[in-house]
């Protein structure tokens, strides 16, 4: 059965950082592609970032560019999002997500968190 938990969400201030976990089980966790999606209130769900197999990263919006940092630990089965400089505009459900070997142009994953909300806010 495979599960991927996030956890790190949380209220914080306009400016201030936030780290976001995902872990994984039930999956050869080296052999996939992590990425971390988010969806505001009212608004479509959309990519942040995503790490292969190969530990290759990318950023799928140019509004996060910059601003965010992912990295995975093959041995603890979890990839990290670290996230700086936030933004109000950042609050959403950040979602992490597997697929095999490559990060896809879109959402196109196999295996989906539940969520965690970050909120950004004075």
């Amino acid at each position: 059965q495979v599960q991927l938990v996030e956890s790190g969400g949380g209220l914080v201030q306009p400016g201030g950082s936030l780290r976001l976990s995902c872990a994984a089980s039930g999956i050869t966790f080296r052999h996939y592609a992590i990425g971390w999606f988010r969806q505001a209130p009212g608004k479509e769900r959309e990519g942040v970032s995503c790490i292969n197999w190969k530990n290759e990263s990318t950023d799928y919006v140019d509004s996060v560019e910059g601003r965010v940092t992912i990295s995975r630990d093959n041995a603890k089965n979890t990839v990290t999002l670290q996230m700086k400089s936030l933004k109000p505009e950042d609050t959403a459900v950040y979602y992490c997500a597997a697929v095999l070997f490559r990060c896809p142009p879109g959402d196109n994953m196999d295996y989906w968190g539940k969520g965690t909300l970050v909120t950004v806010s004075s």
